[in-house]
Parts: structure tokens; sequence; C-alpha cells
């Protein structure tokens, strides 16, 4: 019998009761809409417009440069402003292409067409999902026509759908697999046609029992789809824990999913491919969650990519009257990126906003002290990583123990070691700066 959870991991306060039964709702951006060529793990898109053109919802604005690029399409009509460098979430200037929205988000031709995925081959669903411009929209930012095109598709044994949303206050998932149950079960089922000795798994944790019935009722009839509930724990949702609970096997360090026979897509990206397969409709949208106890009136929006941070929150009212938001978040409180400013885009990765009355890393500042060898960290690491040791390694700045003899480019920023630490160090911070100088020091 299969596992219902990982080893390792926390139980930080969900605070999904904020936005849990929130509906979706459609908002339709009202200013320019920004789109960053960079919204991928890969090479930036190459432009394909220019300032003055007139574009269409839909259409391609840039094309995939290099084998781990992707496509990045307009998710309005009106033309284009500039092309030129702006701020992003992550706080760097990066190339944009800037769309002056009409407010008419008329369709280029083709968007919507019905097809039957049952008659396509591999590549040409492939080719689809490649145009859509489709990337790992629960955060990684894969290109996922690469992802779904491993060397030995054959040896594939599980497609996993990722429902787990385990990052506290995101619940836009949950709301996803409660409304569009069949169109994800449908953009499995397409999964699975690129592999055919596989069987499709929904991972979705037990706090959220009306997605998972929805879920069920989709999957009745489907042999080789079925839906499997896991234990409440962060971070559940990491690719290593998923395919633990889901397939019983254990990725080693350094492997990728499809060296265990699997392949892992969030349910976001997987009803994103039902909408690029069986109806020609391009990522031009996405589930979004802005939540927090300093927001007025949480909720889960389905945006446009390229809409303003700022814009999302005033349709969740603002902030709360009479309470002070000290802490803004592109994402959730464990792995989410601090924000300096609301004036940035919305990027297909992008899941959510969080704003919180209170700081939990200057609380923690205030009450740091030396590690205290408790040895908690390295319980509830999900990889069975040290992080104590690698703190040591990554203060010193010694990289060659921390790459080589610690493993430390494996850490995936959980964030559970911090979360756990009562000498409240910054752990995760730390790790993400050595990733980040070792990962420079090769690119030179």
């Amino acid at each position: 019998m299969l596992s219902k959870t990982f080893q390792g991991g926390v139980h930080p306060a969900d605070g999904k009761e904020l936005a849990r039964d929130a509906s979706y709702r459609t908002y339709l951006p009202k200013g320019d809409l920004i789109f960053p060529l960079n919204q991928h793990i890969g090479k930036p898109a190459k432009p394909v417009v220019q300032k003055g053109d007139t574009i269409l919802a839909g259409q391609i604005l840039a094309e995939a440069d290099g084998f781990v690029s992707a496509n990045i399409v307009s998710s309005c009509s009106g033309k284009v402003k500039a092309v030129e460098n702006r701020r992003t979430v992550a706080g760097a200037s990066v190339p944009c292409i800037v769309v002056e929205n009409d407010g008419n988000y008329t369709l280029a031709e083709g968007i919507g067409k019905e097809t039957d995925a049952a008659k396509l081959g591999s590549q040409e669903i492939l080719d689809k999902i490649k145009a859509a411009g489709i990337i790992g929209l629960g955060g990684a930012g894969f290109p996922t026509h690469v992802k779904l095109a491993p060397k030995n598709p054959e040896e594939i044994e599980y497609v996993i759908a990722n429902g787990a949303e385990c990052e506290p206050y995101i619940t836009c998932d949950d709301q996803l697999m409660r409304t569009k149950s069949r169109e994800i079960v449908g953009g499995l089922k397409i999964m699975l046609r690129l592999f055919p000795k596989a069987e499709g798994v929904i991972i979705i944790e037990e706090n959220k029992p009306e997605a998972m019935k929805a879920m069920e009722q989709a999957c009745a009839g489907e042999g080789k789809v079925r839906v499997q509930a896991v234990h409440t724990k962060y971070p559940q949702g990491g690719e290593r824990s998923i395919i633990s609970v889901a397939a019983g096997r254990h990725l080693k360090l350094g492997m990728l999913p499809a060296d265990a026979g699997c392949v892992v897509d969030n349910v976001a990206t997987v009803y994103a491919i039902y909408q690029a397969v069986s109806r020609s409709e391009p990522i031009m949208e996405r589930g979004f969650t802005v939540s927090g106890d300093a927001v007025k009136n949480p909720c889960n929006l389905m945006v446009r990519i390229g809409t303003s941070f700022l814009e999302v929150l005033e349709e969740a009212g603002g902030f709360k009257e009479g309470v002070k938001a000290d802490k803004i978040l592109c994402g959730g409180p464990m792995m989410g990126i601090a924000l300096s400013s609301l004036d940035v885009p919305i990027c297909k990765n992008n899941n959510a906003l969080t704003v919180l009355s209170a700081d939990p890393v200057a609380e923690a500042q205030k009450q740091q002290t030396a590690c205290l060898r408790c040895g908690r960290c390295n319980q509830v690491c999900p990889l069975g990583l040290t992080p104590q040791m690698m703190a040591a390694a990554a203060e010193k700045k010694n990289y060659e123990r921390y790459e080589k003899k610690l493993y430390g480019l494996e850490c995936i920023a959980c964030g559970s070691c911090t979360y756990i630490c009562p000498a409240k160090r910054p752990l995760m911070q730390l790790f993400k700066q050595a990733k980040a100088e070792i990962m420079a020091a090769k690119r030179k």
C-alpha cells in the first residue's frame, strides 16, 4: 500500500479559510499589460512584434528561442506600446513587451477552435502545447512541451497531476479542481496519449474535500485515471514528495522525475494543456489567489497574464481598514517573494498575492541566535539534506563543499528548515544566495 505522505515536512497554519470558498470570478485588466520575455526557465523568448504593431488576444508576441524556452502570447487586443526593460516580481529590470489594452479582447483567428485530441498524434499534441506557450504553472516555469518529451516515453509509468496546493493561503488550484474537474481529467488523458504504458494520478491533500469529490466524479469510469488523497503537510506538493506518495518511489538526488518513470505537472498546467489541445486556446489567463489577513476581501480570480499586481489587489478591495500591511508577497509565506512594488506584472508562473499584517522575517531577525545544534532542520528537510552543515558551508562561502559534499544545489527552497528553526536562522535565504552565487560562477 502506498504511503499518504513523505518523510520530513512541517505543519504551518494554512490560512486557507480566508479564500477557500471564494468562487472564481474573471477580472479583465484596465491598464497596459506587460509581458516579460523570461517568464520561464531557459532562454528568454525572442520578440516577433515591434512598437506600433496592432495585435489580437492569443497572438504570439515572442517566440521560443532555444530548446528550453517558451512562446509569449498576448492576453489582450491592442497596440504594442513599447519593447523595453521593465521591473518584475524579482526586482530586476528585464526586456518586456508593453501592450496598450484596447479593452475589447478581440481574439486572433483560430482561437477557440474545437479539436478532437483522440485524432492527434504525439508530435501534433506537443506542437500545440508548445505553440500555446504553456509552462509549469505551479511556480517552476519549465516549458511543458520539453517536459512531456523525455528520451524514453515508453518508460513513463505515472503521469501525476499535482493538486496538493500545500502553500499556505493559496486556494486557486482548489477552486480550479472544483470547477474545471472534467477539463483537468481531459488534459490528463491527453498527456497519457504521449505515454502508452502510464496511468494518471491526481494528488489532492485531505484539506480539500470539495475538490476531491469533484475530481473523483470526473474520474468515474476512467480506467487509467485515479484520485489519491494524501495527508495535509508542507511541502506535499514538492516533486519528490509527490513521486514518493503517488508512485512509491524515491527520487535520488540528481535524478529527474522521468528517471523514476514519472511526469509531474500542476493541475493548472494540466488544465492549460486541455485548453490548448482541445480548444486551441493558448495560455492567456490563469487562476490567482489574493489573500492574507491584511486583504479586505480575499478572493480567487481568473486573471489575464500581464495584469498589474496593483490592479488585482484593488479588485480584492485593497488593504483591510485599520490594518497595516507589513508584508506583501508574490506567492505564499513559505516560498513567496517579497514585493517592494505592486507595479509589476503577473507572469504565467505567479499564482498568488499574499498580504500580511505582520512580517515574520522581521520578527525572526529580532530573536535570532547562534545555531543550537538541535538537528530539527535535518528532521524536516523533505530531501534528507543537512541544512545545519549547508548553512555553515554557505556562511564560509565554501561552495565546493556546499555543492559537492552536501548537495546544496538540490535544495528546493521550501523553507521548512527556516520555519522549524528555534534559533530563527534565515536558512532558506542563505541557501538561495549560495545557489545564486554558485550558478553565476558556473555561467562565467
